[in-house]
């Protein structure tokens, strides 16, 4: 039983130390530094960002899906009647 303890915890801690290096490695340790050539634009206002991210979305999802409807419409129509 002891056994089967001491491989669990190896396991989770190995993941758990993975998961760390992961995370550190990962971090923007040099994000304010600037790169030759990087010139970045205006931010985005809190409206052109939930216009972006948000809104145009799901207008995009439901334009697709009503054309999916509409062009769906014809064939149970077309099997109904035949």
């Amino acid at each position: 039983m002891s056994n089967k303890v001491n491989k669990n915890a190896l396991r989770a801690g190995t993941i758990t130390a993975g998961t760390a290096l992961m995370l550190l490695m990962s971090s923007p340790a040099f994000a304010l530094t600037r790169d030759d050539g990087d010139d970045p634009g205006p931010g985005l206002s809190v409206i052109e960002t939930l216009g972006l991210y948000v809104a145009a979305p799901i207008v995009l999802f439901l334009v697709i899906a009503g054309l999916v409807v509409a062009s769906d419409k014809p064939r149970k129509q077309a099997k109904s009647e035949g």
